[in-house]
């Protein structure tokens, strides 16, 4: 069996509000899943100032979930997110022996005959949901990936590669709102956009997926160490595929291949809206912008440098904040988020805010 890659990820977010937050109530998606590939050795979530009210559970997706409220004035929230992971590989054995797609279609829709409990599971991410619309215009653009007959792993690898091959990555294209159909017409966006337009596409066209919240190792220039703060959350797609091992299998329309042990998962749900890092409601606090940094650092290399802050103003400082803390430094080793087969493709995502702005 293959040793698995272990990772630490620090994952920190910071809001300097414009004037006090009188009370705030916030919903922390920060915690990895448990999967059959993917073991949590440690990991924990600090927040400064303490909240006066904090419940650890999961949610309707079965993914690690905190909620959190502050009674007390504050001028600022850090939120820091450590873990230390272990990736197996877990790519799927053959593309060619899954379902072929318009039977697993026809598997799907609704009709009189009771259905496997896997299937009844995957229904759940059959529909539209806030963020992506079920449309027609979304079906004729993946139809020449889909033929009749074509294995359904088969189509999904097709429509991930057209995606690649006909968006181009622009972090000022889009925001968090920005329609998926408008994505499609500007063929511009972020990792979050194109995965919000695969499964568009695969719902349009009777196909069960859902959204996959992540990391991604990001490797630094050759001869160049990895700094601490450079990188930012991922986002991908799982196609449901039953038949094929663990049922779900993953596609990275950023960077055109399939998550192995360079992906580090979170958290999966509908679409962004359901498993967003940090959201939540304040009131007060007047203006304010998030400042993120993240971290995913390969547990076998020398600890990474921190980012400088003439380098990177917002992510200089919390890495300066960062090496100050003991509650950070020596808990575990240090994490982020990276591009695979592609090495130089940008595969980033922006984090929103409280209130589910994008940075």
């Amino acid at each position: 069996m293959s040793e698995p890659v272990r990772y630490h990820v620090l994952h920190e977010t910071r809001y300097d509000y414009g004037s006090p937050v009188s009370l705030s109530q916030q919903q922390l998606h920060l915690s990895p899943r448990i999967l059959a590939w993917q073991q949590v050795e440690e990991q924990r979530i600090d927040l400064d100032p303490a909240p006066t009210w904090r419940r650890d559970a999961q949610d309707a997706f079965g993914n690690p979930v905190s909620w959190v409220a502050f009674h007390a004035p504050h001028e600022m929230l850090f939120v820091s997110s450590s873990m230390r992971i272990a990736i197996m590989p877990h790519l799927p054995p053959d593309l060619e022996e899954s379902l072929p797609w318009n039977e697993l279609r026809d598997r799907l829709a609704y009709d009189a005959s009771a259905p496997t409990p896997a299937d009844l599971d995957a229904t759940r991410f059959l529909f539209e949901s806030p963020y992506i619309r079920v449309k027609h215009e979304l079906a004729a653009y993946a139809a020449d990936c889909f033929p009749p007959g074509r294995p359904v792993l088969v189509g999904t690898r097709a429509l991930m590669a057209k995606i690649f091959k006909e968006f181009k990555f622009d972090p000022e294209a889009t925001t968090v709102a920005t329609p998926v159909l408008e994505v499609l017409a500007n063929k511009r966006g972020v990792c979050q956009d194109f995965a919000h337009l695969m499964i568009g596409c695969l719902r349009a066209l009777g196909l069960a997926a859902r959204y996959v919240s992540g990391y991604l190792l990001t490797r630094p220039p050759p001869g160049k160490p990895r700094l601490i703060g450079a990188d930012a959350s991922h986002a991908w797609v799982s196609v449901y595929s039953p038949g094929s091992e663990g049922e779900w299998v993953d596609f990275d329309p950023t960077n055109n291949l399939l998550p192995d042990t360079e992906h580090i998962t979170v958290a999966f749900g509908r679409d962004f809206g359901d498993i967003s890092p940090l959201r939540g409601i304040i009131l007060g606090g007047g203006g304010h912008e998030p400042e993120v940094a993240v971290t995913v650092t390969p547990l076998d290399e020398e600890p990474p440098r921190p980012v400088a802050v003439a380098d990177s103003p917002a992510i200089g400082k919390l890495a300066t904040e960062a090496a100050a803390s003991d509650a950070i430094a020596d808990e575990i080793a240090e994490p982020a988020e990276p591009s695979l087969a592609a090495p130089n493709t940008p595969a980033l995502e922006d984090e929103p805010a409280p209130v589910t702005s994008r940075q």
